[in-house]
């Protein structure tokens, strides 16, 4: 018996179709997803980032903001994520026709940064999410992978917690992993001072 592909949709029928559920979804290639409930610890590393950064820009008197909840499109393929920390520069919203209706953003010039907490499905942020936030042309992209669940080529054996910092360079992400008491070198925030550890203590 053959079974039936599923139905792949339009990122406008995603944004239709989207519940007010209390759930989080994403759109994968066409694919709707369910995203697995973020733990405690996971919200924990995100606030904890989403407070220190918007601190530092606050501080610079940029003029940038992190929503609660917002999609980037990636241009080509059919796909919406909804990163756990997302740096809009409110700047460039006037040259988003989708922010306004859909909070989603479709232009780099628009994420200073973007980073995702690494949960169950690190393949998606190692793989999907990179190459896709890559070909946006999104200038700087963090994993943070504080339960070291990735690859073993990714973050060595035995596996440690690590965070990755991706800088477009020529087109293409540039990955520097820091660990441990590395302190984090972030060219959109450059006088950032967090290690690691700091992060990563987040979750205690």
């Amino acid at each position: 018996m053959t079974q039936a592909l599923p139905k792949l949709v339009t990122f406008e029928e995603f944004i239709s179709w989207l519940p007010n559920d209390g759930k989080r979804y994403e759109l994968h290639k066409g694919v709707i997803i369910e995203m697995p409930p973020p733990s405690g610890d996971h919200e924990d590393i995100a606030g904890f980032l989403a407070r220190k950064i918007g601190t530092e820009f606050d501080r610079l008197n940029l003029p940038y903001n992190i929503p609660k909840t917002a999609f980037v499109k990636t241009p080509k393929a059919e796909s919406a994520y909804s990163p756990d920390v997302l740096v809009i520069n409110r700047a460039n919203l006037t040259n988003e026709p989708l922010w306004k209706k859909e909070s989603t953003v479709t232009r780099p010039e628009s994420v200073p940064l973007v980073i995702e907490v690494v949960s169950t499905n690190w393949r998606d942020d190692y793989y999907k999410k990179f190459a896709d936030y890559e070909e946006m042309g999104i200038p700087e992209f963090w994993i943070v992978d504080y339960k070291a669940l990735g690859g073993r080529n990714f973050i060595g054996n035995p596996k440690q917690p690590t965070i990755f910092v991706c800088e477009l360079i020529d087109g293409e992400y540039k990955m520097t992993a820091f660990t441990g008491n590395d302190l984090i070198i972030s060219p959109t925030f450059p006088q950032l001072n967090l290690t690691a550890q700091q992060i990563f203590d987040a979750a205690n």
